[in-house]
């Protein structure tokens, strides 16, 4: 069966260059699936006939531009023919490699990427979080777009990976793509992980990131200190305010995320090995377990919204709103405590590090178990220790110290 095949000319108004010129491309499209790709030649938009495919008038430049037109789709239908005679399917991915000249055991950057990303979306739920896909199609996403900035090229052959790629790309993130030095290292740490599957798989002879380095700069978090923490708690709110204010403290108090107390279920509060309440459950960004035993301020508010409509038809284990809602709402609570830091959701997560935990001798190994976390440098991030908890070390160090002084004049006497 022939393969139905048509070529077409068009100019991109997303493209125009800064003399006011805009960039022809060719779409080919076979069997109703399309593939674009540039063709080098611009022109003015009064130039060109988008209803004829081609330039206007009979002058030196519109003769000379729709030649090449003609040439291209000549082109066209010369590698039709060549992946007929050759036996291979005339569809639009053999095509698309006819014409960028990728042989079989040429791997392309985008066309590996795509395929990874194709299995991670078939494993979220069960390896991945639905948020670690987002990040990786954004991801590549942004390579695509770089590829083509860089080297006017719907995608590029793996050997071509270098260094200079590297440093270009995070060059283009941060200019073209105005992303902070940090969130440059995300993407680039995505893409690292393309090229490895590359290199372990003999497709690439050296990591384009070997003496590459991908450090992230210290970022200050937030937290509320004890002071402002107990402030919140006595403060009197309407309704509204309350439900978020003790759903916000309930967080301070175990350490949970937004998406996990959106989705904590009155089952997963069980008695623990002292007999008291425990939370066990999941945390959604990394599957691992956490198992919180809970304080008795997080117990107050359990039974505070026991018999709340919500959580007896959901069984829900609080009647959480939507993060943004719950965002906008904390700003009013902040304003109303008089609290200058800009409150977030996740603030709670750093107040129950630091001040809930840390700051009372709580050991870092047991914080890091209750947040989920596999790496202990993770905890450490939100491990702030407060100039109260270093004074009040320094004290017991200055009291222990002036005692051995004290000894040790005895015995001189």
């Amino acid at each position: 069966m022939e393969a139905n095949i048509s070529t077409l000319f068009h100019v991109r108004k997303d493209k125009k260059t800064g003399d006011n010129l805009f960039p022809i491309y060719l779409r080919v499209t076979i069997d109703g699936k399309r593939y674009e790709h540039s063709t080098q030649r611009y022109i003015a938009w009064e130039k060109w006939s988008p209803g004829l495919g081609k330039a206007k008038g009979k002058t030196d430049e519109a003769k000379t531009i729709n030649d090449y037109l003609d040439v291209l789709v000549h082109k066209v239908f010369i590698y039709q023919k060549e992946l007929s005679l050759e036996g291979k399917p005339i569809n639009i991915q053999t095509f698309k490699n006819k014409w960028l000249g990728i042989t079989q055991d040429q791997k392309m950057i985008l066309e590996v990427f795509s395929q990874y990303n194709n299995k991670v979306e078939k494993l979220v739920g069960k390896d991945f979080a639905k948020g670690t896909l987002e990040r990786y199609v954004t991801s590549l996403e942004h390579t695509r777009r770089f590829i083509q900035w860089k080297y006017n090229a719907d995608d590029l052959d793996i050997s071509k990976l270098d260094y200079e790629f590297i440093t270009e790309y995070e060059f283009w993130l941060k200019s073209a793509r105005n992303c902070s030095h940090n969130t440059a290292m995300k993407y680039l740490a995505n893409f690292k992980k393309i090229v490895l599957i590359c290199v372990k798989n003999g497709w690439l002879k050296r990591d384009p990131f070997f003496g590459y380095k991908m450090t992230k700069k210290p970022v200050i978090r937030e937290f509320l200190s004890e002071p402002e923490l107990k402030l919140m708690a006595k403060k009197q709110f309407g309704k509204r305010l309350q439900q978020v204010r003790d759903i916000f403290l309930f967080c301070c108090y175990t350490g949970l995320a937004y998406a996990d107390i959106f989705k904590l279920k009155r089952s997963e509060i069980r008695m623990g090995i002292d007999g008291k309440k425990w939370i066990f459950t999941s945390r959604k960004k990394t599957q691992t377990l956490s198992s919180i035993p809970l304080l008795p301020s997080s117990v107050a508010i359990l039974d505070k919204y026991a018999n709340h409509p919500e959580c007896i038809i959901t069984g829900r284990l609080l009647p959480v709103l939507t993060n943004q809602k719950m965002n906008s709402y904390l700003k009013e609570i902040a304003d109303v405590c008089g609290i200058t830091k800009e409150l977030t959701f996740h603030i709670a997560r750093h107040t129950f590090a630091t001040t809930v935990t840390l700051n009372n001798g709580v050991p870092i190994e047991t914080v890091s178990k209750m947040l989920g976390h596999t790496n202990l440098k993770t905890t450490q991030h939100y491990a702030k220790l407060l100039d109260t908890k270093v004074s009040e070390d320094m004290m017991r160090l200055s009291e222990k110290l002036d005692f051995k002084a004290g000894r040790q004049d005895l015995t001189t006497i």
